[in-house]
């Protein structure tokens, strides 16, 4: 549709096409996995040609010419390899938030410049004593970073998003009539607001419209989550995305660019993630403290040895404490412990799509739910069944349910045709069915339309029934809904929905970790009430609409960060707005890609594994950014000279030994991450 803010085609290398460096910037990173490899190839004679902080190692090799061989391979390095880092740098002093990409490119910007100099110096100048150059960190930690941030991507958001699945929901061409009455196929992009569209048995809706001509039944589950067709016939609307049934029709289009309903969607979708992504994450924050922390001791460093020595002196002092600033070991901290824990969470049945969901757990406040499919199985069963009137007996009007709720799969249904199936009956389905979205399912049967409602259509309607029996069948934990036909209640059917066995203690788990528990459903006050008690849950907002999820998330979020729990079209806005969005595998597609962890059972228990999960991993990941930037804390005061005056100054080769056992106790400490799951 023109103007629509369409999803952009999903890419083969997307998920290797762009990472979030933090502070909310999307920096693109071209394919990090051919970045890393041409780097690596680029990197070994450079490791063969140079010395290792000015320490010659017994495998290297120099000849008439390496210095310049080297410094036109580190050259390449510099500009290929680099580039993403300096991309990101950008990004984050343009909000002068300084963190990793910008510590990492002071330091091999630093590294390269004076690793020229030394090379000119030496053999141009043939300066004494000899310069030292860098070129040997320069190319490990280009590579060493480029490995970080490969296995990061490569362990969490897959390519395609929310809104690449929602445009998936719309067809690629519509058929436009004209004037005349001639129908041409016309690419979505390119309809316009006005124009008539038909719309053939079977085909998705192109755009948001109204029926000129014609009639059909229509599914709007992308709207309502009921797969039973609902009526349409002339001046009605119809929503793009959804699919026609076995009628065919002509339609004026009145939704196209932002004022359809799934590019409204999309657009919530884009907000809250947007909005989201703002925080910085725990490893960005320790790289912007050494950024400040080595742009200090340096400075500092340089203006008290260029007093006590010369220029030269002080220059190579400062070089070497940028240099060693450089997180070898703090760049792969997080990377490694975040492939770690998200292999952990698929062995386990969750699928981590966000990193920052992990991060997020640590200041959980509110848990919001669903209750049918999440806290409930979602398989209802009948518990009472009578018949209101004489004319009819309790099978009667279990016969007449079965024939109105024929080929439906919504849980309500499914339980009433389970009973007719027990009962012996035969179900026939009742014409012309359709559905009144919010209100329940009409239909008609030997000649009389009947429909199958709840309590809300017969207090809107005004029709009577017995509120107090309405009251005591709902406090005992059942979904109520009414049989009516010539506008009179006829009969009813309560049924039940079994709580599943792990949700009392993900509450109580959520309770004791301090995280406030709220149940979410569209169900009556009362079994929504009741479920809540046998749960252990004190909030509860009930006879919700969909468009009520993401208020309430919003508002929540005025009060701390949130959880929600969710599946379908209508929770995808509330799954990207809420602090972590957690869907059931059992979900919509679009739900799945809108969500920050998947849960592939669907049970409760996952929840719980998850929060665990992620709490042991903010250890891990607490432990090896000690482990990573301790020693930049040790060793960038040491290469200042601080104890220079007792005669000591850091050994190059020490601090490389030093540097190589901090990168290999990270990796170490990633791998001994578990997941003490709980048992049911």
């Amino acid at each position: 549709m023109a103007g629509m803010p369409m999803a952009h085609q999903s890419q083969p290398d997307h998920a290797m096409g762009e990472t979030s460096m933090g502070n909310g910037h999307m920096m693109h990173m071209g394919n990090l996995k051919r970045k890393f490899w041409v780097s690596l190839i680029l990197t070994l004679p450079i490791l063969v040609m140079s010395p290792m902080m000015g320490m010659r190692l017994p495998f290297q090799l120099t000849f008439s010419g390496s210095d310049w061989l080297v410094a036109v391979l580190g050259t390449v390095l510099f500009l290929y390899g680099g580039g993403p880092f300096f991309s990101g740098a950008r990004g984050e002093l343009a909000t002068r938030k300084p963190a990793m990409m910008t510590l990492i490119t002071l330091g091999i910007g630093v590294a390269y410049l004076y690793s020229i100099y030394a090379v000119v110096a030496n053999n141009l100048f043939h300066v004494t004593p000899v310069v030292t150059n860098f070129f040997w960190e320069l190319a490990t930690l280009i590579d060493i970073m480029l490995l970080g941030h490969w296995i990061e991507m490569n362990t969490v958001m897959n390519a395609g998003s929310a809104v690449d699945a929602l445009g998936k929901l719309l067809p690629q061409v519509a058929h436009v009539q004209d004037a005349a009455g001639h129908v041409t196929d016309v690419r979505l992009v390119n309809v316009q607001t006005g124009q008539t569209v038909v719309v053939r048995a079977g085909e998705q809706i192109p755009a948001d419209a109204t029926i000129l001509t014609g009639n059909s039944a229509v599914n709007e589950s992308l709207v309502t989550g009921e797969s039973a067709a609902v009526k349409k016939t002339v001046g009605d609307s119809v929503i793009g995305g959804s699919v026609n049934g076995t009628g065919t029709f002509t339609a004026r289009v009145t939704g196209t660019g932002e004022t359809g309903y799934l590019a409204q969607v999309m657009t919530l979708i884009q907000n809250a993630q947007n909005a989201k992504s703002a925080s910085e994450n725990l490893a960005d924050r320790v790289a912007g403290y050494l950024f400040y922390a080595a742009l200090f001791v340096g400075i500092f460093a340089f203006i008290v040895w260029l007093n006590l020595t010369n220029l030269a002196g002080a220059l190579s002092v400062t070089v070497a404490v940028f240099v060693i600033a450089c997180p070898h070991a703090l760049g792969l901290a997080v990377p490694l412990v975040v492939a770690r824990s998200t292999a952990l969470a698929a062995q386990n049945g969750l699928l981590i799509r966000n990193r920052d969901a992990v991060e997020q757990v640590k200041a959980l406040k509110f848990a919001l739910m669903d209750k049918t499919g999440t806290l409930t199985q979602g398989q209802f069963k009948v518990n009472h069944l009578l018949s209101l009137t004489p004319a009819h007996d309790d099978q009667a009007i279990l016969q007449l349910m079965a024939n109105l709720e024929a080929g439906s799969s919504h849980p309500l249904a499914t339980g009433i045709l389970t009973a007719a199936k027990r009962a012996g009956l035969t179900v026939t389905a009742a014409q012309d069915p359709h559905q009144v979205t919010g209100m329940g399912q009409f239909g008609t049967i030997d000649g009389t339309t009947y429909g199958l409602v709840a309590v809300t259509y017969l207090d809107q309607h005004q029709l009577a029934y017995d509120h107090a029996q309405f009251q005591a069948l709902a406090a005992e934990g059942n979904s109520l809904s009414y049989l009516i036909g010539n506008d009179q209640v006829l009969g009813l059917v309560a049924q039940g929905d079994q709580i599943k066995p792990t949700a009392a203690k993900l509450v109580t788990y959520l309770k004791q970790h301090g995280i406030t528990p709220v149940m979410l459903t569209g169900d009556n006050q009362e079994t929504a009430t009741k479920v809540a008690q046998a749960v252990g849950i004190d909030q509860v907002q009930a006879r919700l609409l969909p468009e009520d999820k993401e208020r309430l998330v919003g508002q929540y979020q005025q009060r701390g960060q949130v959880l929600f729990i969710g599946d379908g079209v209508n929770d995808a806005p509330s799954l990207a707005r809420a602090d972590i969005g957690m869907a059931i595998g059992s979900g919509t597609d679009v739900a799945l890609e809108a969500a920050d962890v998947i849960l592939v059972a669907s049970d409760p228990a996952d929840v719980v594994a998850f929060l665990k999960l992620a709490h042991a991993t903010n250890r891990k990941m607490t432990e090896s950014l000690w482990w990573g930037a301790g020693y930049n804390l040790v060793a960038i005061p040491l290469a200042a000279g601080i104890l220079a005056p007792l005669g000591f100054m850091l050994d190059p080769m020490v601090g490389a030994i030093v540097m190589s056992l901090s990168t290999i106790i990270v990796a170490i400490n990633a791998m001994t991450l578990r997941l003490d799951r709980p048992r049911n």
